[in-house]
């Protein structure tokens, strides 16, 4: 909750720039083996203990939200969603699951933008045909708001979108990459409007590459590029990532920058917008 608070802070210091929302990630994929987040193994004992995994889950996106903060997560597992969807703002797919056919019928009928990434291997066109799909009515089996095995049609999910998260080949939130990749959205009738994921990829899997990465993201929105719409942050209240030990404020799953860091990102990318806009008008458009 100390996070949140802070977020509330930054949230209202750029709310005339920045539309801020807090990731809470409840799953966590993994390549291999590793703890599968908070739905999965709460008590973090291999206990599985999933009923009160879910419980938590709500809760927290609960209090999150009814403290005026809007939540974004990884649209992991096709069942749970059905128990918290209804508190998210925004969700994401990665890059593992975006080929999923399951994950398409998902999403296509969420009731807020889902972001697709590229994949691992850097492909766009594996993205794009998931935007393509879930924009799209669907037919499927899934779960019921009571819990039971029901047949869902959808109307599809107009409010989809890229996200660019590098690749095992390298980084791809570079003025080309970028440029590239507007280029296949318009050429496949799709918004050109895209997220950059600063981490992962795009960071060469170190989490101190995140301020390189915004730094350059910034560069360009500030020379009045409209396409990159958002940028996605691994932040905490302390730096690192440590799983034994927990430490108050770092990260248990991935590398986060810390606190301070983050609001200088907030303030650099503000002043990004500011500028863009002194280019191309108010609303940022020409």
């Amino acid at each position: 909750m100390e996070y949140c608070d802070l977020l509330l802070r930054a949230k209202e210091k750029h709310r005339d720039e920045l539309v801020i929302i807090m990731r809470c990630y409840l799953e966590k994929p993994r390549t291999t083996l590793g703890w599968k987040g908070l739905i999965n193994d709460p008590d973090m004992d291999n206990s599985f203990k999933i009923n009160k995994g879910l419980r938590l889950a709500r809760g927290l996106l609960v209090e999150l939200t009814s403290k005026g903060m809007p939540v974004a997560s990884e649209i992991l597992s096709t069942i749970s969603p059905q128990y918290f969807a209804d508190l998210l703002s925004a969700g994401f797919v990665g890059a593992r699951t975006t080929e999923s056919q399951l994950h398409r019928e998902l999403t296509s009928g969420l009731s807020f933008p889902v972001g697709f990434k590229n994949s691992t291997d850097g492909s766009l066109s594996v993205a794009i045909n998931a935007i393509c799909a879930a924009g799209q009515p669907h037919h499927f089996l899934s779960v019921s708001k009571h819990g039971g095995a029901a047949v869902v049609c959808t109307n599809g999910n107009d409010d989809c979108f890229v996200v660019l998260r590098g690749s095992t080949k390298g980084t791809n939130y570079d003025t080309k990459s970028i440029t590239n990749a507007e280029e296949t959205l318009a050429t496949n009738g799709i918004r050109q409007r895209l997220m950059v994921d600063c981490s992962h990829g795009n960071a060469n899997n170190n989490h101190k590459n995140q301020l390189k990465v915004t730094a350059e993201l910034a560069r360009q929105i500030s020379n009045g590029r409209t396409a990159i719409m958002g940028v996605m942050l691994e932040s905490n209240i302390n730096e690192a990532q440590g799983i034994s030990g927990l430490q108050y404020g770092v990260s248990i799953t991935d590398a986060c920058i810390n606190w301070e860091a983050t609001e200088a990102v907030f303030d650099q990318l503000a002043e990004a917008v500011q500028q863009r806009r002194n280019i191309l008008g108010v609303n940022g458009f020409a």
